[in-house]
Formats: structure tokens, C-alpha cells, sequence
């Protein structure tokens, strides 16, 4: 048995491309989780959700990232690694925002409109 200690990460980011009505596919969060975590010892979950707000809603993801014993790594690691991540999801989908939740702390990284 091999234990490690708890730290946890959730990405949340959508696919409806900024204010448009384009909605792009989860297969290629796959894609681009596949080769991160491929190159950088890393286990992730996909779930799929659908985010609801004022005067809106759109389908996205949840990428979960946890501590994991086969490829343990230090807090501050998996951190970083979480918000390489959620910034690489953000281009991807040309998001304005995306969220990323830790255990003590929410961060929204931000772009501005029209950046790609």
C-alpha cells in the first residue's frame, strides 16, 4: 500500500467559444490532457457538466487532479501543474475565464476579449 498526502485540483472551463454560440468538442480536452499527462506523469479525470448563469448556460468540463500515489508529487507541484493546464484549456476553448479550485483557494485566471 502506498499513501501520499491529500492535495486536490478542479479545473472548470466551458466550450462555448467567448460570446459567440460556437461550441467547441470535449474530445479535444482529451487530446490535449492526453499529452500532458503523457509527458508529465499525471492522472486527471474528465467529467462533463453544464454550466448555468444569469442569462445563459453552456456545457464544459470538470478536469479533476489529485495527489496521486502512482505519481506523487509536492503541493506547490501540482499547483503549477493545475494552472499550466487551466491556462492551456483556456486558449484551446477561447475562453475569457476559467476556474481553477484548490483546497484553500479559488483562482480565475482571466484573458481579454478578443485575445486568442
Amino acid at each position: 500500500m502506498k499513501t501520499v498526502t491529500t492535495f486536490t485540483a478542479t479545473i472548470y472551463v466551458g466550450f462555448r467559444e467567448q460570446y459567440t454560440h460556437e461550441v467547441r468538442a470535449i474530445e479535444m480536452a482529451y487530446t490535449l490532457l492526453q499529452r500532458y499527462t503523457d509527458e508529465g506523469s499525471l492522472c486527471v479525470t474528465v467529467t462533463p457538466t453544464r454550466f448555468i448563469y444569469k442569462n445563459g448556460a453552456e456545457p464544459g468540463i470538470a478536469v479533476g487532479i489529485i495527489n496521486y500515489p502512482r505519481f506523487p508529487e509536492e503541493h506547490a507541484v501540482i499547483r503549477t501543474k493545475a494552472l499550466v493546464i487551466a491556462e492551456a484549456l483556456m486558449c484551446l476553448y477561447k475562453q475569457l475565464k476559467v476556474s481553477v479550485v484548490f483546497p484553500d483557494e479559488t483562482v480565475m485566471l482571466e484573458q481579454e476579449l478578443g485575445r486568442k
